[in-house]
């Protein structure tokens, strides 16, 4: 478990809440546990600690590599310079619940589970939305998306949507790449988008070791049905004669139900994703500043109040771990 970490406020061992107190941590701590077991957050993003107000990303273009000398040449100087930057600004997150001294002279033992496991439960849930928020608004073509009040930014270093059909290289301002597509799924677009992202090239114009194995999408029966009818079998369902399918096997499927409650109506986007190219390089970024902190008071009108903080932040730097497919607009993977 990433770590919930717990305090008292004193005297509430002596207290009448005292012997409520174990059961209470103990309820949260075990739906901790089961939210992190199947949370898709670490999945969609590179998760680190930080230990800083703000964490900032700062990418290096590739050397240009190895040059021909001849017999007894000397050795060329090779360099590296400093590409986009992109700077994530932790955000605090709270809620708080609170056991009456009614609840627990009568002892409604209902309560004092279901409120401890639905306060830990929104605060993984909160997360879960606010990953999927993220990779929506990128979808939407919004360069920011609200989440509860607040304005977040989904561009990456580039200052790019991270879904573009145009970003820029660092070096060379005329060149522009593309990780936005409109095609639906299909094998063929599978395939195609997969070279694509073969072929995504660093701001020196070098082919990059991008080799993306995860499938994003919706909780859309179709697209789910679809996807597997793809991947899901080692002939090819396209041909009479079953040709080999190259694609049986090779890929991990995420399908979100928070995207659905993200994506704009009518939008049925698949995203392919390269989690280590991310992680190696950057791409989709979350900083943990302060896990989930819990703690135990007794407020002025008796009841015991539990409150929760935490501190973190998400975004995307580098584009090139990802790309999505299915969004109007967007440069074609097949032609007719």
């Amino acid at each position: 478990m990433a770590g919930i970490t717990f305090a008292e406020g004193s005297g509430l061992q002596d207290s009448i809440y005292g012997k409520s107190q174990g059961p209470i941590r103990m309820f949260i701590e075990k739906r901790g546990e089961a939210f992190e077991a199947q949370s898709m957050v670490n999945k969609l993003f590179t998760v680190a600690p930080s230990k800083h107000f703000s964490e900032g990303h700062r990418s290096m273009t590739a050397m240009h590599g190895f040059m021909p000398v001849g017999e007894n040449g000397e050795y060329p100087a090779d360099s590296m310079q400093e590409s986009f930057q992109k700077d994530f600004k932790h955000t605090v997150w709270k809620d708080s619940f609170a056991i009456s001294r009614e609840m627990v002279d009568d002892a409604v033992t209902m309560n004092l589970k279901q409120k401890p496991e639905a306060f830990v439960a929104g605060y993984y849930r909160r997360r879960e939305q606010f990953a999927a928020a993220l990779y929506a608004g990128a979808v939407n073509q919004k360069e920011k998306v609200e989440f509860y009040g607040e304005d977040f930014d989904v561009t990456g270093a580039d200052k790019k949507i991270l879904f573009a059909k145009d970003h820029p290289s660092f070096t060379d301002k005329k060149v522009t790449q593309s990780n936005c597509f409109e095609d639906a799924f299909s094998n063929d677009a599978l395939m195609a988008m997969e070279s694509a992202m073969q072929d995504f090239r660093d701001d020196n114009g070098n082919v990059l070791t991008v080799t993306p194995s995860t499938i994003v999408i919706p909780n859309d029966y179709k697209l789910k049905k679809e996807v597997f009818a793809a991947i899901g079998a080692d002939k090819d369902p396209a041909t009479a004669n079953n040709g080999f399918n190259y694609t049986y096997g090779r890929w991990t499927v995420i399908i979100s139900q928070y995207l659905n409650q993200y994506v704009e109506k009518g939008v049925t986007p698949w995203i392919l994703l390269d989690p280590e190219y991310s992680a190696a390089y950057g791409g989709a970024m979350w900083f943990d500043r302060i896990s989930l902190e819990v703690r135990s008071e007794i407020a002025s009108n008796d009841a015991n109040v539990w409150k929760g903080y935490a501190r973190f932040s998400a975004g995307f730097a580098d584009w090139r771990f990802a790309a999505v497919g299915g969004v109007s607009g967007g440069t074609k993977l097949l032609t007719a």
